[in-house]
């Protein structure tokens, strides 16, 4: 743990005195009864063994520690030492020195509390929600995290306690002024699984075995409902995966057991591979309106995918590692000042990576010149970092050091892989000893996008003219894709504007 400053302004009016008047105007409604809210009760108690007798509730609402990101005992020690002075009359609630730490549900391996302990123990959370709410009663987990681990472990452990899961709603949670969201796009949503008891009216569970057949049948169409929906209200990317895990899931979750012909049960895992893969290909009709998603081979669907999963159309900045994704613009370097130099590349969790790979029908250790993996990390590569592959130049060795660049400097670098422009100019495509024309739509793509960026317009011109390039109109789909994918300011974002604007003025 690190402490960092207050996240408020104390010179501001929503500073300190802002804080506290809404702090003391709310428990101030709330005792003298004109709130809405009424009235409640705080019972000191493990959310695995409650107090209150069982169907008594209409409401069950969690917000349980997500997996590993935080240990929150810890945390809360800063808090527990000042409370437990300033609020000598609950010395019940503060009776031993520090917080207790020996139960608490978080993925800690210096205490030997693995993915397996959390899942056990939060199921018992759950069957306990389960227990205390009436049959008809509603359920909500909400959770964040950035491996899909974590998410299979805290779903694995409400579907086993007994419920359905019915929605799940990425939700605005953070403000945008907080001091560690500052000159960065951290995670501002959590999502909101709902949830039902899977029981009888009698308050018996529901045991059913379901159809493995039945269930992918219903799964595509479910995805196809939901993606329009969730894209008419802002919600893509990530987010978007997420939120229709709630509607595939119910599918699966209706049953106590989902089994194959054979009689094997089907575990969640299994079932959220096909979750993805259909939420990839529906994803992708939507990117490529009007074209049909098979005429592209499968880098540039992957590519595609990708910089949707990061909802890359915002501001290009790095993402909090702890995101729903696990990814964003890899700036893990600086420059000379200290700040963060230029993005190189889109970096998605591996297992989310693979699992979209996967739904796309790619292999991701066939795309090594288009995406990098280091342990559990997948980065996709910028466009400039795959020039010696697509013009075949091995002569070009990366700097020692990196340093902001300015535009002319990557020109140059980019003019050190094409060799000179003189005689690139002067030469056509197919000419013995010129770099042969990429073999699919993306490096075709990438091909323009680096001769736009090196300014060889005449060279550029005749790969799209005399080479036929122009004429294939998957060729300018993908641009127009990539224009909106692409984070603004960017240099990808420029250079296939740049190839863009060029459409008209050569005929095309």
């Amino acid at each position: 743990m690190v402490w960092d400053f207050v996240e408020l302004n104390p010179f501001s009016r929503t500073g300190w005195s802002g804080a506290s008047d809404w702090v003391m105007r709310v428990i101030k409604s709330i005792s003298e009864g004109t709130s809405q809210v009424g009235y409640g009760s705080v019972e000191k108690a493990s959310a695995t063994k409650s107090s209150l007798p069982d169907d008594s509730v209409n409401c069950f609402f969690s917000d349980p520690p997500y997996y590993d990101s935080v240990l929150y005992a810890n945390l809360s020690d800063y808090f527990y030492v000042w409370l437990k002075r300033s609020l000598p009359h609950l010395s019940d609630f503060f009776d031993t020195e520090l917080t207790p730490k020996a139960e608490e549900c978080v993925v800690d391996e210096a205490k030997n509390k693995d993915h397996l302990f959390f899942e056990k123990t939060i199921g018992q959370a759950m069957g306990e929600g389960r227990r205390i709410l009436t049959p008809d009663g509603i359920g909500t987990v909400v959770f964040a995290h950035k491996s899909t681990v974590g998410w299979e472990s805290i779903l694995q452990a409400i579907i086993d306690n007994g419920w359905i899961i019915t929605g799940s709603w990425p939700i605005d949670t953070e403000r945008q002024g907080r001091v560690s969201a500052v000159d960065q796009a951290r995670l501002q949503s959590s999502i909101h699984v709902v949830c039902r008891p899977r029981e009888s009216p009698s308050g018996s569970l529901r045991s059913e075995i379901g159809d493995w057949r039945d269930v992918l049948q219903e799964l595509p169409q479910r995805i196809h409902d939901w993606m329009p929906r969730l894209a008419d209200e802002g919600v893509v990317g990530a987010d978007a995966i997420f939120a229709c895990l709630g509607p595939a899931l119910e599918i699966f979750s209706r049953y106590s057991s989902v089994e194959k012909a054979s009689g094997e049960e089907v575990t969640l895992r299994e079932y959220l591979e096909y979750v993805w893969g259909a939420v990839s290909k529906e994803a992708l009709g939507m990117i490529f309106t009007d074209a049909d998603t098979t005429d592209f081979e499968e880098d540039a669907r992957l590519t595609a995918m990708w910089l949707w999963t990061l909802s890359a159309g915002a501001p290009p900045s790095p993402l909090d590692k702890g995101g729903a994704a696990g990814g964003g613009i890899d700036d893990d370097d600086t420059d000379d000042t200290g700040k963060p130099a230029k993005s190189t590349g889109y970096i998605l969790e591996y297992d989310a990576a693979r699992k979209i790979a996967q739904g796309l029908g790619a292999h991701l250790d066939k795309l090594t010149t288009l995406v990098e993996i280091k342990g559990d990390k997948a980065r996709l590569l910028p466009v400039g970092d795959r020039a010696q592959a697509l013009f075949g130049k091995e002569d070009l060795n990366a700097p020692t050091t990196r340093r902001k660049k300015k535009s002319q400097d990557k020109q140059l670098d980019l003019f050190a892989i094409l060799g000179n422009p003189e005689d690139s100019d002067s030469s056509s495509f197919g000419d013995p000893g010129v770099p042969q024309v990429g073999k699919t739509v993306l490096d075709r793509l990438h091909q323009s996008m680096i001769l736009f960026a090196a300014g060889r317009s005449e060279a550029l011109k005749r790969f799209l003219v005399e080479e036929g390039i122009g004429a294939d109109q998957r060729y300018w789909k993908l641009a127009q894709a990539f224009s909106a994918l692409y984070p603004t300011g960017t240099d990808e974002k420029r250079w296939v504007d740049g190839v863009l604007a060029r459409k008209k003025g050569l005929g095309f």
